[in-house]
């Protein structure tokens, strides 16, 4: 009896061993620099705490590097980019990634008060009031229509980060940007809070995970990469890396959907 249960045990450790992604080769992520999410300048954010509990897990060699977002999409696309992270899904994303989702999130319109927009409509039917927005970003629905509308007139300046954003907001350059709750710790700066307020977009959260680039990552791999994920999820994992960043209570609102 002793050595039929101790069989079934291998067997079970076995089965669970093979759900586990496959780290026969060694695999690429990319953070980008974003608020909260990663900083260059410390080295840490929530995106870097998921990762290295991502890598842990899987027990797979996985090198880290940090690209603009621009260019994250453009790797995941052609496969020279295994996985990144924060990632949101539309229609043309949708044929070259796959997601694994871990928060989810509402998009915000910071605007100059000087500038006179009381409802994110005001923004659009100025057209001396130009957005800042970072390239290669997409949002939530209304903030998509909102960065087309203003994009399709050429009222829209990119940039690579938030700290130029910041900079152009200030300076009259620009007198909008899209903002999330990864932004927050720049809107203590006295001189931003000072001549901003906030608008809320009427969208639903919307949800971010790991991106996976189905021409590097196989179907199979995928959902053993979401499983990994559901699992730090399940666990309070997640969670607990946005309660290191955030008030409780924004925490599970980020975490719990």
């Amino acid at each position: 009896m002793r050595a039929l249960l101790l069989a079934l045990l291998l067997a079970g450790g076995g089965a669970q061993a093979a759900e586990r992604p496959d780290c026969s080769r060694p695999l690429s992520l990319a953070l980008h620099d974003h608020g909260l999410l990663y900083s260059r300048q410390t080295g840490e954010g929530i995106d870097k705490d998921f990762a290295d509990e991502l890598i842990r897990r899987s027990g797979c060699r996985i090198t880290v590097t940090v690209l603009p977002r621009a260019r994250i999409w453009q790797l995941i696309e052609s496969g020279g980019l295994d996985f990144s992270l924060s990632g949101i899904s539309n229609e043309q994303r949708e044929r070259f990634a796959a997601f694994a989702w871990y928060f989810s999130n509402k998009y915000y319109l910071l605007v100059r008060r000087d500038a006179g927009v009381q409802r994110v409509g005001d923004f659009i039917r100025n057209p001396q009031l130009r957005l800042g927005a970072i390239r290669s970003f997409r949002y939530g629905p209304g903030a998509n229509r909102l960065v087309d509308a203003l994009d399709s007139d050429m009222r829209v300046s990119y940039a690579s980060g938030l700290a130029p954003l910041y900079a152009t907001l200030l300076a009259n350059q620009t007198q909008g940007m899209i903002i999330e709750p990864f932004d927050y710790p720049a809107l203590e700066s006295a001189a931003i809070r000072g001549q901003t307020h906030i608008l809320e977009f009427d969208d639903p959260p919307v949800p971010h995970g790991l991106i996976m680039s189905k021409r590097a990552i196989a179907p199979q791999e995928q959902a053993r990469w979401r499983a990994l994920v559901d699992e730090m999820r399940a666990d309070g994992t997640v969670e607990r890396i946005f309660d290191k960043y955030f008030k409780p209570e924004l925490s599970q609102a980020l975490t719990r959907f």
